[in-house]
């Protein structure tokens, strides 16, 4: 069952309803669910799909020959093969489709240009020639992200401004994620949402007639399932020096954000290398530097700044809790390391990725103009902020300190400031009190509004001042039950 994908759905739709030629270039991580979303698209139209492999030209060329004259075209009755790829190309025009579109998918295109390196230059050739003017729409799919954006999409590319649109596929969101277990609790699906995230691949290995603690014994902790494999698996296909981007990936999946703590965490002591290996991850779109909703445009070029986080959940997952415990898990001590190691651990684990729920619940809020006012920006905060100490003069003392969730308006006139608790108990009065000092210098120059999220309700004294201090107080089920 296809699920989701709402919005790629009717970007692939409209462009195949316009006028004229379409030149569409699709690409994504791999395991994002392209090739699956691609399929769903062509299921109701004539269409010619290929899927590039790691082979030869010569034999990527007889394999793409072969697909094409499948169709009823006027070269099946002389020729078995196209003798090169301007023939094979143009052929898309000949395909008996009638008024409608002329559809040709190329899956994995990168791995077609890798046997010859002038593909690109002769589909912009053809293009501007022929094929810009014709009724067709030719779709280009990669996984190889490095390849896709710095050298497909390039200013030096042939290809280059040649594409009519351009859609960088990311991982489901939550809403779309918990689709896979209808029947979850609210909590539960928070849980399974924090270990898989939003990739549809590793969602389809999960038994939503299972508990949650089942399928992460039975579908991740087990040697000989997929997931067991999967990351391992991952980095062996896209990366060389693997041991050491593991170290990597572990450093981070363990808290360590910023370089220097990563590259101390992983023992690569020249911090230049951590960020060269940092680099590659981010291209593969595991890692991403995030910096703080209010930073400037200099700050992004600073290599000292921002912080580092996986960007993928089951990774924070397999690299907290599966490569830790690697041995165990080969000798096939799956209980006693869910038990003792991630059991106690799990709940708290998942309170980072239920801050992304809120964000996300935020923005779907935006949609409907259901907040006090619209945000330009919005995202994590973190620096130096007010915080409550008793001990301090005055009860407050400024302090390193993140806000979960931070929406600024264009004028910065208007804040909205989000705190996220997800935990066995209420949000407490206290908490509440050190969210409405947060950033406190900023109130003499904008208006605050705040916005608490809690799996597990509120203090009852939260309730009698939010009122009057403009605070909206969301429960779980509102946040799940949302769309």
């Amino acid at each position: 069952m296809f699920v989701g994908r709402e919005a790629e759905m009717k970007f692939l739709q409209d462009k195949y309803a316009e006028d004229g030629g379409q030149l569409i270039v699709l690409y994504g991580r791999r395991r994002v669910g392209k090739t699956e979303t691609l399929r769903e698209f062509c299921k109701d139209k004539p269409h010619v799909f290929f899927s590039c492999t790691q082979t030869t030209e010569r034999v990527q060329l007889r394999n793409f020959s072969g697909r094409m004259l499948k169709e009823n075209i006027p070269a099946r009755n002389y020729i078995s093969e196209f003798s090169d790829w301007e023939k094979a190309f143009r052929a898309v025009q000949d395909l008996p489709y009638g008024d409608r579109k002329k559809l040709l998918v190329i899956d994995e295109f990168p791995y077609m240009c890798r046997g010859n390196k002038s593909i690109p230059s002769i589909l912009q050739n053809l293009w501007d020639a022929e094929l810009r003017s014709s009724n067709v729409m030719i779709i280009l799919c990669g996984s190889a992200m490095s390849f896709m954006e710095k050298e497909l999409l390039s200013e030096k590319n042939p290809l280059y401004g040649r594409a009519t649109g351009i859609y960088r596929m990311r991982e489901m969101g939550f809403y779309d994620a918990a689709k896979f277990f209808p029947d979850y609790s609210d909590r539960d699906k928070v849980l399974a949402y924090a270990v898989l995230g939003g990739i549809p691949h590793y969602l389809r290995q999960w038994n939503p007639k299972r508990s949650v603690d089942e399928n992460i014994k039975q579908n991740i902790l087990t040697k000989g399932c997929i997931l067991y494999s999967e990351v391992e698996f991952l980095l062996h296909q896209e990366l060389r020096e693997t041991p050491i981007y593991n170290s990597i990936i572990e450093a981070v999946a363990l808290g360590n954000t910023k370089l220097n703590d990563i590259s101390q965490k992983s023992l690569v002591e020249d911090t230049s290398k951590t960020s060269v290996y940092l680099k590659n991850l981010m291209e593969l779109g595991i890692v991403e530097r995030e910096f703080s909703v209010d930073a400037k445009i200099k700050e992004y070029g600073n290599s000292g700044r921002g912080i580092y986080r996986l960007t993928d959940n089951f990774f924070r997952f397999w690299y907290a809790f599966g490569f830790a415990n690697f041995s165990q898990l080969e000798d096939g001590d799956v209980d006693g390391v869910y038990e003792y190691v991630v059991k106690p651990a799990l709940h708290e684990f998942a309170a980072f990725a239920f801050e992304d729920v809120c964000r996300e619940f935020v923005r779907e809020m935006q949609k409907k103009n259901e907040l006090p006012f619209r945000y330009a920006k919005m995202g994590r905060w973190f620096g130096k902020t007010t915080v409550r100490d008793e001990k301090a003069q005055g009860g407050l003392r400024t302090a390193e300190t993140e806000i979960d969730l931070l929406g600024i308006d264009r004028e910065a006139k208007e804040y909205l400031v989000g705190e996220c608790k997800f935990k066995g108990a209420p949000f407490s009065y206290s908490e509440y009190l050190n969210t409405l000092a947060k950033l406190a210098p900023e109130k003499e120059k904008a208006r605050f509004h705040y916005a608490l999220f809690s799996e597990n309700g509120f203090d009852a004294k939260i309730a009698a001042h939010a009122a009057e201090n403009e605070t909206q107080l969301y429960t779980l089920d509102q946040i799940v039950r949302y769309k």
